[in-house]
């Protein structure tokens, strides 16, 4: 599958797949970033695209980044089909969650992207599912 990328900064990678295996793209930062102990920031990813029709972009976290002292704050991002323009450059929000700042340099790898089809859903509603209740969190052990 082709789709149009648009790379904010020529001079840095493009995101790509790093071993012949690998289902999602490590990303680059754009810019380095320097997070402030408990803070947000958000991460410029150097790129902005147009998913195909009916797919979407889905940001996670590389396995590593917690080593970092940094996580994504939202836990996975989500960019939708429409989210296309020349200016939507994608972004990782990052929440630093120790005592010192962390910083985050141009050309780190530090979120994995892939493009995943989506269908859409009409709801129908009813009165009872018909199947049994299996209880909640927690419900068959830990």
């Amino acid at each position: 599958m082709k789709v149009p990328i648009k790379s904010i900064d020529t001079a840095l990678p493009l995101p790509a797949y790093r071993t012949p295996g690998a289902a999602a793209m490590d990303c680059v930062v754009r810019t380095t970033t320097v997070i402030g102990p408990e803070e947000i920031s958000l991460v410029p990813l150097n790129a902005a695209l147009k998913p195909p029709r009916g797919h979407f972009v889905l940001l996670a976290a590389r396995s590593s980044l917690h080593k970092r002292g940094v996580m994504m704050i939202n836990g996975v991002g989500i960019g939708d089909e429409d989210f296309s323009g020349d200016s939507d450059e994608y972004h990782a929000a990052l929440y630093n969650f120790t005592d010192a700042p962390v910083e985050i340099k141009r050309g780190d790898r530090i979120v994995q992207m892939l493009i995943l089809p989506f269908d859409r859903v009409e709801w129908e509603e009813v009165d009872a599912l018909d199947t049994p209740d299996r209880g909640g969190f927690g419900s068959t052990g830990v």
